[in-house]
């Protein structure tokens, strides 16, 4: 199984063909994100045999030239105070400074299946298309990554990530929750949560190659 089949077998799913239907309206009607081509940017970025951790986000950032298809990620300033905060949490756990340019498409490569639970947005109304059947999609998605028989880590922050421990039971994965990082909620245990060297500690303790979290290593300061 990879990610083209799953996608494949689901496309002849009913729930699968209204949703896209109900993207594709929303596409021809209104101004919506990521880039239509950038929908499923997470899976053609990160092989489903290469995924070692997974990050689960609610849904594209919704204002103008930011969402490009991989959870937190932003392509362009200002940055969105989550990932702000998510840079600022990096820094201090890693020890590390951290080149904050928004784009995370380096950690895709590296194995972090960067996941929205829903994959599109119309433009200044988040969640606007949360009731389109993304979630039965990703579900699913998590549904797959569970029956995987290697170790994988799970990065759940806030209540709505967290929910998504319903589908997760394998033993060999690992799930790392806190609060969310946006700046409503970080202060009360995102930051401290030290969730990317605990990924990395789990990781090397079953073998696997770390991830590099960081961008290069020009790019920090030890």
């Amino acid at each position: 199984m990879n990610w083209k089949d799953f996608i494949e077998q689901e496309k002849n799913k009913d729930y699968f063909k209204i949703l896209m239907d109900k993207v594709n309206n929303a596409y021809n009607s209104t101004i919506c994100f990521p880039p239509y081509d950038a929908i499923f940017r997470a899976f053609e970025l990160t092989p489903l045999d290469e995924v070692k951790c997974v990050i689960l986000g609610q849904d594209p950032y919704h204002e103008k030239g930011q969402a490009n298809g991989l959870a937190f990620s932003s392509s362009r300033y200002p940055l969105p105070p989550s990932l702000k905060n998510i840079y600022k949490e990096m820094e201090q756990d890693l020890g590390l400074k951290v080149k904050q340019d928004g784009d995370l498409t380096y950690l895709a490569k590296e194995g972090v299946l960067l996941l929205n639970a829903c994959l599109s947005v119309e433009e200044g109304k988040a969640n606007s298309h949360v009731k389109f059947g993304w979630n039965i999609f990703t579900d699913n998605v998590i549904k797959l990554l569970n029956t995987l028989d290697k170790p994988l880590v799970f990065i759940l922050w806030g209540n709505f990530a967290i929910k998504k421990t319903m589908y997760l039971n394998n033993k060999k994965h690992k799930i790392i929750t806190s609060v969310h990082p946006s700046p409503l909620s970080a202060n009360r245990g995102f930051f401290g949560s030290k969730p990317f060297s605990k990924t990395n500690e789990y990781l090397i303790m079953n073998n696997i190659k770390p991830i590099k979290w960081v961008k290069d290593e020009v790019d920090y300061e030890n």
